[in-house]
């Protein structure tokens, strides 16, 4: 793996002696702290000990906002599905999740026990690192996002993950990341063999209260006892 320094995360843990994570992707010009409120909303059993992680996104120039340096996970290049995502910062990205997760393992945490979500870009690296990440997850989360340069997905997707269950929630009036573009991708992960639990809802770019419970709900499932 690439000598990356580990990004810094706000670290919320639900009890003592945590025995999985979750490790939660913010989105374009957030920071950790944006998502780290949710934990409660989840209404995750009390008997449930999961460490939550919410990192910090490295800043960088982000194109479709002319060239203005904010928090990005990649670079945007066009409002575009298929030509949107910044290929080299998506790879770079994926080592920085790759790291996160190393240190879980490190730190006695079951890769079968981690969970990898986000929201918008966070949720479409995500849904980029853990479909090719090496060994099994408990599972994926991909809110308000959409699948990165699809094409190379069958070639890349690991063996591992090849069955992972994944949660997709999306608006039907989302005009930032464009619900035909999360339902494309829902659909060509099914078409490839991925079981997705599909959800709509009448909003926008951002999330909901149905949206956060039925995403604790599908931790819950993902993480039992």
């Amino acid at each position: 793996m690439t000598d990356f320094a580990l990004l810094p995360a706000v670290e919320i843990e639900t009890g003592p002696s945590p025995d999985a994570t979750v490790i939660f992707l913010h989105g374009l010009g957030d920071d950790g702290y944006g998502w780290s409120d949710v934990v409660p909303a989840l209404g995750l059993p009390s008997t449930m000990r999961v460490r939550f992680l919410f990192p910090h996104a490295p800043e960088m120039a982000v194109t479709i906002n002319g060239g203005y340096v904010m928090p990005a996970w990649y670079d945007l290049l066009d409002n575009d599905f298929n030509a949107r995502a910044d290929l080299s910062g998506v790879r770079t990205s994926r080592v920085h999740v790759d790291h996160l997760i190393a240190r879980e393992r490190k730190r006695g945490i079951a890769h079968q026990r981690i969970v990898l979500g986000g929201f918008s870009q966070g949720g479409a690296i995500a849904l980029y690192a853990g479909l090719r990440h090496p060994v099994r997850l408990a599972g994926l989360i991909s809110l308000s996002a959409y699948v990165i340069d699809p094409s190379s997905l069958p070639a890349e997707a690991a063996q591992a993950n090849c069955d992972v269950p994944i949660f997709m929630a999306h608006g039907s009036e989302d005009d930032v990341v464009l619900y035909h573009w999360g339902e494309a991708s829902r659909l060509l992960l099914e078409r490839d063999g991925w079981s997705v639990a599909w959800h709509r809802y009448p909003m926008g770019h951002g999330a909901i209260a149905e949206e956060i419970a039925a995403m604790g709900r599908f931790i819950e499932q993902v993480l039992p006892p």
